[in-house]
């Protein structure tokens, strides 16, 4: 367990990190050690998973969503400075999308100057890097996840990781259950049940040596989808910035608003080929248990995170298909715009 967590730190380039069950429960826990509690104001992405949210409100807090933006789709900072003119938050967290950085700098700098701390959800984005710097490491804390889908994986786990190492031991402290240090079994503050495996851990360490080979696999296959559709004008894959290396985890494309094809359309007439897609995440704001949560964006119609739900999906990724395979996607899209 502790190899994989040094040797995980080593990777990213950070000081400290605890490994976990989940990386839903690494946001928890990075929640809790930035004193998140009850009737906090916390501000998170809308166009993300509901992990991202989901822990605020376990720590009885409150989520405020904000809107993303085109050229990354993660969380928009000019949507974000309207968020603090309205409230004042715990903290924010920021999801780096499919695996595609966010603006980091732009949103650390309206962060810094309003005092607000900043929980970086980059559970998909293991490996990408923004400015030459891992994502997960530009905030106070970072999240990872090692789901079985994610670019590798523990079959379940997650990892809390950290330039504030005390923060770390504190989360470790909570994920073991908070048992004091004493003969007998002794807890002064509630825990909780999140530490890794052993085994997992060692699944983890065998996973990390082919992190590099499957971010390379990953790349490939969200270029030969780039180079197979760019004649066609009504497809545009996610975009990300020019400083920016996504881990490219889930290639994922958008319609233009001219298509005469809705992604529903897309993803049905691939099921007909045995061939699974899927939806692009439905905006947190849009959710039936979110329903009352105050939604920040700079759109007086549809916003961004709605658009791109509307007119985007997600492809095939697995670094198992054959290029066979993803010829086959290739070719049932192409036939529909040609």
């Amino acid at each position: 367990m502790d190899q994989f967590e040094k040797e995980l730190s080593s990777y990213v380039g950070i000081k400290s990190a605890t490994a976990l069950s989940s990386g839903t429960a690494a946001i928890h826990l990075g929640l809790k050690a930035l004193g998140v509690g009850k009737g906090d104001i916390v501000f998170c992405q809308s166009l993300t998973f509901s992990a991202s949210c989901n822990p605020i409100v376990y720590e009885g807090a409150t989520p405020v969503f904000i809107d993303s933006e085109y050229e990354t789709w993660n969380m928009d900072p000019k949507a974000l400075e309207k968020a603090f003119e309205k409230y004042t938050p715990k903290a924010v967290v920021v999801v780096h999308l499919y695996g595609t950085p966010a603006k980091m700098d732009e949103i650390i700098e309206i962060c810094h100057k309003h005092h607000v701390p900043i929980l970086e959800d980059a559970a998909e984005s293991l490996g990408a890097t923004y400015h030459k710097k891992q994502t997960g490491t530009f905030g106070d804390y970072g999240v990872y996840s090692f789901n079985g889908n994610k670019i590798i994986t523990t079959s379940g786990g997650g990892m809390l990781v950290s330039n504030n190492e005390e923060g770390i031991q504190k989360a470790h402290f909570w994920a073991t259950q908070s048992r004091e240090k004493e003969r007998f079994y002794e807890h002064k503050e509630i825990g909780y049940n999140y530490r890794l495996s052993n085994i997992c851990a060692g699944i983890g360490r065998g996973q990390l040596k082919v992190l590099d080979e499957r971010i390379a696999e990953k790349k490939a296959i969200y270029e030969r989808y780039q180079n197979a559709f760019q004649d066609i004008k009504e497809i545009k894959m996610q975009p990300y910035l020019a400083d920016s290396v996504p881990n490219f985890w889930l290639s994922a494309m958008i319609l233009d608003q001219t298509c005469s094809y809705s992604p529903l359309q897309i993803i049905e007439s691939l099921e007909a080929s045995q061939i699974e897609s899927r939806h692009i995440w439905k905006p947190m704001h849009l959710q039936p248990f979110y329903h009352s949560s105050d939604f920040i964006t700079l759109c007086e119609s549809s916003s961004v995170a709605e658009d791109i739900f509307k007119r985007g999906l997600c492809l095939p990724s697995d670094t198992k298909m054959t290029i066979e395979d993803q010829n086959r996607v290739i070719l049932k899209i192409r036939n529909l715009f040609t």
